[in-house]
């Protein structure tokens, strides 16, 4: 998936000579985090957080505070420079820059101009999508030999009974690299018959475990 398939394009900014009063009511209107500066070109010159602006925004009950300070060019307070990423990066990728750098949002820029902005929200409801657990599905949770062919053959079980398969993950077996863990997430509210299949071929199940269903 890419970046431009899941990111806002209506982006809420402001100009470095705003004020933190003009940030503070943007921030409420449109209930966001953050907020892109840019100047007249688009170009992003700065970010500011919701944290930015009530750490500098004076305290409504302190008497002695010096509320002028509510009128205060943003860009005093701005973060920057940004990273940022473009709307043909692979959402995948962008994951791992969210953790890398402990980042909540990203702007989006197409020859250096604002285009669009994804949050950590977006990146929460796209991997919901891509594990298919947005949709009614059972989880089926299968260790394999790490090995060439090894995905369309387990896939092939699930092939004979005609059952849907949602979503498919891999990930390791603890710190074996001899084997992996493959999730497959099928359409389907009553997986046993395929569960068994997947036992009769010699698979190991961890989920559900590998133990055989009780015979009455």
């Amino acid at each position: 998936m890419l970046v431009e398939e899941m990111m806002k394009t209506e982006v809420a900014t402001l100009p470095p000579s705003a004020t933190i009063a003009d940030a503070l009511q943007l921030l409420r209107e449109n209930h966001i985090r953050h907020i892109p500066i840019v100047d007249g070109e688009k170009h992003v010159v700065g970010i500011v957080s919701d944290r930015d602006v009530r750490d500098a925004a004076p305290s409504i009950f302190d008497q002695h505070t010096n509320h002028q300070a509510f009128y205060h060019e943003i860009q005093s307070i701005i973060s920057h420079p940004v990273i940022t990423v473009h709307p043909l990066d692979f959402v995948e990728e962008i994951a791992r820059v969210f953790y890398d750098e402990a980042l909540a949002c990203l702007p989006v820029l197409r020859e250096n101009k604002l285009i669009g902005i994804i949050t950590e929200k977006d990146m929460l409801y796209t991997l919901i999508q891509l594990t298919g657990t947005n949709v009614q599905s059972s989880q089926i949770e299968v260790k394999v030999p790490h090995k060439p062919g090894i995905l369309p053959e387990v896939a092939a079980v699930f092939g004979e009974r005609q059952t849907n398969i949602s979503s498919v993950l891999m990930y390791p077996y603890h710190d074996d690299p001899n084997y992996k863990i493959l999730v497959f997430r099928i359409q389907t509210m009553n997986p046993l018959p395929v569960i068994q299949d997947l036992r009769n071929a010699g698979y190991e199940l961890m989920w559900p475990n590998n133990i055989a269903e009780p015979k009455i």
